[in-house]
Order: C-alpha cells, then structure tokens, then sequence
C-alpha cells in the first residue's frame, strides 16, 4: 500500500507540476497579444489607443482605454478613459482617479475630457495619464485603481504590469512623417468622441 500511495502521489505531483507550468506559459502569452493601434481619425487628427479588458471586486466588466491624440503635428493631451457597464455603474466624473503601486507610490489622476468629447455618459470617466507615465519613467508596475462611483464604494480594478506597459508605449508615440491609415478592416474615427465606448461584456 506504502508503494502505491507513493506512485499515486508521485503522478499526481507531476499533473500538478504540468499544470502550473501550463497556467504560466499561458500567462506570459497574454501580453503578446497586441492591443495598440494607430487610427488616421481625419485629416491632420492621429490617435495612439491601447484598450484592454478589466474586472472590478464585483467582477463587473471595464474597458481601460489609453489614448495619445494628435492634431495637426501637436499634441492634444495622453488620456486614460474606463468604460464601465451601462446601467452598472456610475463613474463620479468630479472626484480624480486613485492608483497605488506595490512600492507605496500613490497617484491622484485628475478628471479631464479631450477637446473632441464634449460629454461622457454616466459609466464612463475619463483622466489626465500623463503624470502617472513621466513618474514611472519607462519602469511599468502593476497598479490598483479606483474608480470613484456615485453613492457607492470605488470599484477597485488591477493594472498588470503589461496593461501599464502598453500605457507607456502610447504616451511615447508620435506621428509618423508619411500618411497614417487605420489598421486593415478598421474603420477611421470622424472626432473620437466614441472612442472606446464600446460595452464592455459582463
């Protein structure tokens, strides 16, 4: 029985041992997976957009849109735009966006529309990332981040240090010299005001 026992626990470590080496693979390939963009919005208008998938402490669903915009050669402004669930949540658009590093900084990003957004609706906030990207000087962290909601606790989302990396990617771009088209099948922007307002999914 002793030697059974000892066979028996010996495969099952190795199916554990494969298992966890499987769930690694799998997540270092997740930052593989290319989510910045170019798009020629209109003549003399470029914007840099990464966009990911988040979940909150509710495992409710956000998009965090980061976009770097252009306009006739100069820059407009670098943003951060989180998108939560029409009719889930509502984002309060006054009070600025807190985001905690594991090395104890601690960043207040300030509520701020780009010039081509007029209005947001209610589920969505939107935030000056460029202090947060000259701090961090090209050395991406992972990042807890709460949204202030209205009548309600902040929904507290996490930032992988690849999420934050594509950030600082956005934040150093700049238009290129030759003509910019939207990425093949993409259709381009006329203002970007619906800019990563797509649903996201629950």
């Amino acid at each position: 029985m002793t030697r059974i026992r000892r066979i028996l626990q010996h495969r099952w470590g190795a199916i554990a041992a494969g298992c966890l080496m499987l769930a690694i693979g799998l997540g270092w390939a997740m930052p593989a997976i290319a989510t910045v963009h170019t798009y020629a919005e209109q003549p003399g208008q470029v914007t840099f957009r990464s966009q990911q998938s988040l979940r909150d402490q509710r495992d409710r669903a956000w998009q965090a849109v980061a976009f770097n915009r252009y306009r006739h050669g100069a820059q407009q402004g670098v943003y951060l735009r989180l998108v939560g669930f029409p009719g889930g949540v509502e984002v309060d658009a006054a009070r600025s966006l807190s985001l905690l590093a594991p090395t104890g900084q601690h960043w207040q990003l300030l509520p701020q529309r780009d010039p081509q957004t007029a209005a947001l609706p209610i589920s969505v906030g939107q935030y000056n990332l460029a202090p947060l990207l000259q701090d961090l000087a090209g050395r991406p962290v992972p990042l807890e981040i709460q949204v202030p909601l209205v009548n309600d606790d902040p929904a507290q989302l996490t930032a992988a240090p690849f999420v934050v990396q594509e950030w600082v990617e956005i934040g150093a771009m700049t238009p290129s010299p030759a003509p910019v088209r939207s990425p093949l099948g993409e259709q381009p922007h006329e203002e970007g005001n619906d800019l990563g307002l797509t649903e996201p999914h629950q």
